[in-house]
């Protein structure tokens, strides 16, 4: 079977890697245009376009996909795959291919979270569960008819990259599968329940503060949701800090939220709304993620100091 891989990011290099591997036939790829990235802000291609070139695979990367459509005719492909693409297909492209449609996996149990990021908001939300869903890529971004799901649980500890480095591999595998059934004629479609559907939009500066308000485990879910990038963050006289790991303690609180407490020159914790948070892991604008005991020795903090007690600032990233 003659397969056309569309796809940009990190995330998608294991389904294109797997693809690559046999036993399909991986005919071209499309992806982003070259751009800027890295400290030198030198032009260079895509993780799936890099790809795509060591392996010798015709590459198309257009700034409008529409644009390829002449080119990947010529390609003759039978289907077409799309994992974090980051363009509409617009459907002369998607119905291109002799089965007349293209297929992505989307990192969530649809109807549930559709939108660009679905992990971040599986675990804001206290999901136990995710998982990925194959689907008919439609005109309306994640409606399409579903042909099968595969579903993973969330570690109570697990970090939004952990689980993405995951659930890109559980693509991999769900896609290979449906390109099976598609192959043998043995794919159903299922139509998704559009009143059930969710939105999981991408995501803000403004969502990554923390408020110290919320309770302790909503705070920690937040820091798990936004780690390692762009991290969930707070400030303190005036500097950010972005916090990217830590954990709920239950207890009696008496401060204001926000409020530290420092133990013994080595852990802080923190007052919310509902129990004490525990940073492990902090990184200050600038600075490399440390524990909280570098922290504190790099970083004179007392006890009743006030994290998130000051105005905004700018900007999260360090």
């Amino acid at each position: 079977m003659r397969i056309i891989f569309f796809g940009t990011p990190e995330i998608a290099l294991p389904s294109f890697e797997r693809l690559i591997a046999g036993p399909f036939d991986v005919v071209g790829a499309v992806s982003q245009p070259d751009r800027r990235r890295g400290r030198g802000r030198s032009l260079s291609p895509s993780p799936v376009s890099e790809l795509a070139l060591e392996a010798g695979i015709p590459l198309l990367r257009p700034e409008k996909v529409a644009e390829t459509r002449d080119a990947l005719a010529a390609l003759t492909p039978d289907v077409g795959v799309v994992i974090a693409f980051g363009q509409f297909i617009p459907e002369q492209i998607r119905e291109l291919p002799k089965q007349g449609f293209l297929i992505n996996a989307h990192a969530s149990l649809l109807p549930k979270y559709r939108g660009a990021a679905p992990i971040n908001h599986a675990i804001l939300a206290g999901e136990k569960t995710t998982g990925i869903s194959v689907m008919r890529v439609d005109r309306e971004m994640d409606a399409g008819p579903v042909a099968l799901r595969r579903e993973v649980e969330i570690g109570e500890n697990e970090t939004a990259g952990e689980l993405t480095d995951r659930m890109a591999q559980l693509a991999a595998e769900a896609l290979e599968a449906a390109l099976e059934q598609i192959d043998t004629g043995s794919l159903h479609w299922t139509e998704q329940d559009h009143d059930r559907a969710s939105f999981a939009g991408k995501l803000t500066r403004e969502m990554a503060e923390i408020n110290w308000s919320d309770s302790a485990e909503a705070i920690t879910r937040r820091v798990r949701a936004f780690a390692p990038k762009p991290g969930a963050f707070t400030h303190l006289d005036g500097e950010i800090l972005r916090i990217l790991a830590g954990q709920s303690v239950p207890g009696d609180i008496a401060a204001t939220p926000g409020t530290v407490d420092i133990e013994a020159g080595t852990h802080l914790r923190v007052a919310t709304g509902q129990g004490w948070f525990l940073p492990t892991r902090i990184q200050r604008a600038g600075g490399k993620e440390m524990p909280v005991d570098a922290f504190l020795r790099g970083r004179n903090i007392a006890t009743g100091a006030r994290f998130g007690a000051e105005p905004k600032l700018d900007a999260v990233d360090g």
